[in-house]
């Protein structure tokens, strides 16, 4: 078995998510293994990439973990939002964390991801620790936008994380200033914009495209088609859902997006394209078991047997576990010692973001005006000085 050679445990409750390949549940064996994908690709003004993906032990559990760790983190924010301990909007990424660990597996921390508010997996996989989403979900000073986001504005510069956003579409006209900027700064690199099928007929987006197949910037846009833009299926949204074809004039490619190796191969492929040709658009077949927010019981618009014959046929990390029992990786009973784990490791996490203080008063001018300037805070009757900012 491989998980017999394998590395020491260490804490990564408050490290970040790359910090955890070296515990002792993540084998080192880079072997190759090759993994067919799932779907052929569906390409529009390209040909398509390979079905035969390149992986390796090491490369399998980890994807197991990583999206089995995702999974749990949001089921908690689940019960958490229901305890009252986070507030306003929450958006759960279950059923789609194959699109954010596929991703960051084809990619660099140089390359640049935007996202909307479905925002937690994308921020862990991206480097961030279980910690920083609670704390920030909670509002609490070590969060990663220090509490002041919330569950719709993770945030990580270090890791080229710009961000969820909260106004729909309007992160891919960012996405793609982004990637001029790498163009600029000739820096090899690419931008992934991501939008869901209910952002896809904003009319920002199409200007954004345009611009950016003018200039060819090395912009991906990939649209996270979970069928239902709030409560509205695709089909009653949009008259032409191949949502992969939209660039009319720019290539695209459609993805089972609830298969990591289909995705990876998806995403190395774009950005080979991106960095040569401009900007491409990836089409990500996917499926979000919770409903659009934690205000929606997701049963209104979708039946329940949908949901389960998803989770039956489709479910992104039992096509892992299969993967991983079928090359004799690991025992089932190794798998489930992994998944206690997690739990532990969550449980934890909460715990500790629990203890957080909330952040200070002060915090409520940091990150508005520019430093250096002494701009002063008045009161309401501009008399008294209310703060003096740095």
């Amino acid at each position: 078995m491989a998980l017999s050679r394998l590395s020491s445990r260490s804490n990564i409750i408050s490290r970040p998510l790359s910090a955890a390949f070296s515990r002792r549940f993540i084998s080192t064996d880079t072997t190759p293994i090759t993994i067919e994908t799932s779907l052929p690709f569906t390409a529009h003004l390209c040909d398509p990439p390979s079905r035969s993906v390149e992986s390796s032990t090491q490369e399998l559990l980890t994807f197991f973990r990583t999206m089995a760790l995702m999974r749990r983190m949001e089921i908690a924010a689940d019960s958490l939002y229901k305890a009252k301990l986070i507030r306003g909007f929450c958006h759960l990424y279950d059923g789609q964390e194959a699109v954010a660990i596929g991703m960051e597996a084809a990619i660099t921390k140089k390359d640049a991801i935007i996202t909307a508010y479905r925002d937690h997996c994308i921020f862990l996989g991206r480097g961030g620790s279980l910690y920083e989403v609670f704390a920030e979900l909670m509002g609490r000073g070590d969060g990663c936008s220090k509490g002041k986001g919330g569950s719709m504005h993770f945030y990580k510069k270090d890791s080229s994380f710009y961000g969820g956003h909260g106004i729909v579409g309007a992160q891919v006209p960012l996405g793609c200033g982004i990637a001029f900027a790498q163009k600029y700064s000739k820096e090899e690199a690419v931008t992934f914009a991501m939008y869901g099928d209910g952002a896809a007929n904003q009319g920002q987006l199409f200007e954004a495209l345009n611009i950016s197949a003018l200039w060819d910037l090395p912009s991906i846009l990939v649209c996270e088609n979970n069928h239902y833009g709030m409560g509205t299926a695709e089909w009653r949204a949009a008259k032409s859902p191949s949502y992969y074809k939209r660039g009319d004039y720019v290539p695209g490619l459609k993805v089972d997006g609830m298969d990591a190796f289909a995705v990876k191969q998806a995403c190395k492929f774009a950005k080979e394209h991106a960095l040569k040709n401009g900007p491409i658009i990836l089409e990500m077949d996917t499926y979000r078991y919770h409903g659009h927010s934690m205000s929606d019981p997701g049963s209104t618009y979708r039946t329940r047997d949908e949901i389960s014959g998803v989770r039956q046929e489709r479910d992104p990390i039992e096509r892992i576990k299969k993967l991983v029992l079928a090359h004799d990786l690991a025992t089932e009973k190794e798998l489930k010692d992994m998944e206690k784990e997690i739990r532990k490791e969550v449980d934890e996490a909460i715990a500790k973001a629990k203890d957080c203080p909330m952040p200070e008063p002060s915090e409520l001018f940091t990150n508005v005006y520019v430093k250096g300037f002494g701009t002063e805070s008045f009161g309401a009757d501009r008399k008294e000085v209310k703060a003096a900012l740095p």
